[in-house]
């Protein structure tokens, strides 16, 4: 019989719309189902997610039910946050304030003095605990099953469950970046102290790289004195992709027809990069970059092109509503700079297309990636993977993927547009033997270090920190 397995995360692996009056399922956003799906393949599941539309609401009213996520099944239990919870809880709190702390995006704040107090306790704390006593639920229905909790909204869960449930084992995966001490000190002593306070709680903590790691255990020294334990409980632990389905994909008829259209107008150098509305992405700085490269080879007129795929991402929220208008006006620049009848520099298109961006994932020459600080950043994995032109990849030293993929790929400061436009120049004339071998090397890595190796060193972890009970 499969092992018992709680997982809580705050967007659940599906979600339910109405549609002509019928209650309809559709697969969650985001790269985190797609993560954790070999614990549900596995493992009797138990899923404890917010309810995030009217669909989710209806669900959430009538109790947990089962449910399944392609040929797995698994329970749900999705909770209803009162408005006044989730608004300070997700818009406030959760993104404005810990994602931009930990991205080190402070100065992007509109309003970087406010009084957070409120939004803490009635926002933050409230659906904390609102998910805590659902996990509670959960896990006293599935005896001796541990718990799994799920990135930044979550902080204070592992605690919360452990003042209810004391014996129970905790894991908690953190998917952003860690920053220290100085990073922290933008933020009142009482949250910071009980966000580290809240992971303490947990038997393993694990991030992507051995550099959020070390962060997360100097934070924990300077804020509680608490560095030893941190260092013994904490682990870095690479998420990976799903290679398998990502290259099913590739050859679908949805995404052969994007590439078509591609096709039509594809200048003979595409430099690439497919991202998120979002202010640590550094769209900003990569448009600069690449109106440098055109400064600095100025033959390259015509010939090559920046097509930039963006995922709208939190418009209600006003600092990335902010971005999106920085982003769109950096290309606009770019565009009104260099271009000339017939060629445009910079193609920009904001929509939410996954196909069209795997076919650019197959097309590009070059892929620019150059985050200011990313936990992982997938997008590096999986354009290599199934690309076919033996494409070069420009990648921040602030994304998580860098300490893995260094050797076969250009790194950058992110800050630094000169370097980028350079990377992007040494990028283009690379000999397509080097291009072939770096492309492969990435290729063969993601396939090797796959989603499964990731699911199952988190429960090893787990293990390790906290056996079970004989």
């Amino acid at each position: 019989m499969a092992e018992p397995l709680v997982i809580v995360s705050n967007r659940g692996p599906i979600g339910f719309r109405r549609v002509e009056g019928a209650l309809r399922t559709v697969r969650g956003a985001g790269g985190l189902v797609t993560a954790l799906r070999p614990l549900v393949d596995r493992h009797d599941v138990a899923w404890v997610a917010t309810a995030l539309g009217e669909g989710d609401r209806e669900v959430a009213a009538g109790g947990p039910r089962e449910e399944r996520l392609g040929e797995a099944a698994f329970r749900l239990h999705l909770v209803e946050l009162a408005p006044c919870v989730y608004a300070p809880y997700y818009r406030v709190l959760a993104n404005p304030v810990l994602w931009f702390v930990q991205h080190g995006l402070w100065e992007l704040k509109r309003d970087p003095r406010a009084d957070l107090s409120a939004a803490w306790a009635d926002g933050y704390v409230a659906a904390n605990r609102a998910l805590a006593a659902a996990a509670v639920e959960e896990l006293d229905a599935l005896a001796g099953a541990p718990l799994f909790v799920q990135d930044y909204h979550l902080y204070l869960v592992p605690a919360l469950v452990r003042e209810a449930r004391p014996d129970v084992r905790i894991a908690h995966f953190v998917h952003i970046p860690w920053v220290g001490p100085d990073g922290w000190s933008v933020l009142p002593e009482p949250i910071v102290r009980a966000v580290h306070e809240g992971l303490l709680a947990a038997d393993s903590i694990g991030f992507h790289t051995e550099r959020w790691r070390a962060a997360f255990v100097e934070t924990c020294e300077a804020v509680l004195g608490r560095g030893a334990d941190a260092e013994a409980r904490s682990h870095a632990n690479p998420i990976a992709i799903d290679a398998a389905d990502l290259e099913r994909l590739a050859g679908s008829p949805a995404v052969q027809e994007r590439r078509r259209e591609l096709l039509v107008g594809r200048p003979e150098l595409l430099v690439l990069r497919v991202d998120r509305t979002d202010p640590s992405k550094n769209a900003v700085r990569g448009f600069a970059a690449f109106g440098r490269l055109l400064e600095l080879e100025p033959e390259l007129e015509g010939r090559i092109q920046l097509l930039a795929l963006l995922d709208p991402s939190r418009q209600e929220i006003p600092e990335y509503v902010d971005y999106r208008d920085a982003t769109e006006a950096a290309a606009a620049a770019v565009n009104a700079r260099f271009g000339r009848p017939g060629w445009e520099p910079v193609r920009l298109d904001v929509r939410d297309d996954f196909p069209a961006s795997v076919a650019a994932f197959l097309e590009y020459d070059v892929l620019l990636v150059n985050p200011v600080k990313d936990g992982l950043n997938l997008v590096a994995k999986e354009a290599p993977l199934v690309n076919e032109r033996d494409g070069a990849v420009v990648l921040s030293r602030e994304a998580g993927a860098y300490e893995e993929l260094r050797a076969w790929v250009l790194g950058v400061d992110p800050l630094d547009v000169d370097e980028q436009a350079e990377a992007l120049r040494a990028a283009i004339r690379l000999p397509r033997t080097e291009r072939a071998a770096r492309r492969a090397a990435i290729r063969d890595h993601v396939r090797t270090h796959d989603l499964d190796a990731w699911a199952e060193r988190e429960l090893e972890e787990l293990e390790r920190r906290a056996p079970r009970s004989a």
